[in-house]
C-alpha cells in the first residue's frame, strides 16, 4: 500500500537491548540514508529525520514488538520500505511489520506488556506478592524525576500474573504517567535475577488508534495519580544514590560489565 506516513512494528532483542534510545535513532538515521527511503526532515540547526517513537525501551528491556512512525518526502510501497529498511539492519534489529497512517495520526501508547522468567522455586512466593498487590487500593513509589513526588500507581495495573514460571506486568499508559517495570521487580525483590543476566521482555506496546470495541470497564484510568509530597530526607537519600551508582550501572549490567544472553 502506498503511503507517506507510515508505522513499523520491530524487535530490538539480543546484545542490542544495551543499546540506548539516543543511539537507536541515530542508527535508524544511518539505516534510512543507506536504505535511499525519502524521509522527512526536521527543520532548525540540526535536521534529523521527522521519526517518532511510541514510547521508548529501557535500557537492557528486550522489545518484541516495538513502534516506530516515519514521514516520507513522497508516498512509497510500504511493503517495499520494509524490505529496504530491514536490508540495512543489525543483528538484534528486526522490522517485522509496515502499515500506512494518516499523516495526522500519531502512535500513542495505551497499554503496554512486560515479561520475566522466574526460577520455579519461587513461582508461589511471587504469585501471591502480586495478588497482594492487586488487592491494595495505593501502592506507593518515590520518584525524584521530573519532580520529586510520591506516587501512587496502583490504578495503572492492569494485570499482575504468574503462569507458566513467568511473571507479567499488564500496565497501562496514559498521558500523565504509568508504573514502571523496574520499580515493580523491585517490590518482588527480583533483582538478582537481572544481576544472573535474566532478561526483561517488553512483549506489547498497545496503541490507542489501533484499539476498537473495547470493553467500558476495561480502561485506562482517567486523570492524574494520586501524590504526596516527598520528605527531604528521602530526596536527599535518593538523589545521592543516583551519584554514587556507576555510570554503567543499568538493567542488563552489572558492576563487572554488561550483562548479555
Amino acid at each position: 500500500m502506498l503511503g507517506d506516513k507510515l508505522r513499523f512494528r520491530f524487535a530490538k532483542t539480543g546484545t542490542l537491548r544495551l543499546l540506548s534510545h539516543h543511539d537507536l535513532m541515530r542508527s535508524l538515521e544511518r539505516m534510512l540514508r543507506r536504505a535511499d527511503i525519502p524521509f522527512k526532515s526536521t527543520a532548525g540547526f540540526h535536521p534529523g529525520p521527522r521519526v517518532v517513537f511510541a514510547l521508548s525501551l529501557p535500557l537492557g528491556v528486550a522489545g518484541l514488538d516495538e513502534v516506530v512512525e516515519i514521514e516520507l518526502t513522497r508516498p512509497c510501497e510500504s511493503e517495499d520500505v520494509l524490505k529496504q529498511l530491514q536490508a540495512q539492519a543489525p543483528d538484534g534489529l528486526t522490522f517485522t511489520r509496515c502499515t500506512v497512517v494518516p499523516m495526522k495520526v500519531t502512535a500513542i501508547p495505551r497499554r503496554i506488556v512486560y515479561a520475566l522468567d522466574l526460577p520455579p522455586e519461587r513461582v508461589a512466593a511471587i504469585t501471591a506478592s502480586a495478588a497482594e498487590l492487586l488487592a491494595q487500593p495505593t501502592v506507593w513509589v518515590d520518584r525524584i524525576k521530573p519532580s520529586p513526588k510520591r506516587l501512587n500507581i496502583r490504578p495503572y495495573f492492569r494485570g499482575l500474573q504468574v503462569a507458566n514460571d513467568r511473571l507479567t506486568l499488564d500496565l497501562w499508559v496514559t498521558q500523565t504517567g504509568t508504573a514502571r517495570a523496574d520499580e515493580l521487580i523491585k517490590r518482588f525483590d527480583l533483582a538478582d535475577l537481572l544481576d544472573a543476566g535474566v532478561v526483561v521482555e517488553r512483549t506489547t506496546v498497545e496503541l490507542r488508534d489501533e484499539v476498537t470495541g473495547t470493553d467500558t470497564n476495561d480502561q485506562p484510568p482517567d486523570g492524574p495519580a494520586d501524590t504526596l509530597p516527598l520528605d527531604p530526607a528521602i530526596i536527599e537519600s535518593l538523589s545521592r544514590r543516583d551519584e554514587e551508582q556507576p555510570a554503567t550501572a543499568a538493567w542488563g549490567a552489572s558492576p563487572a560489565g554488561p550483562v548479555v544472553e
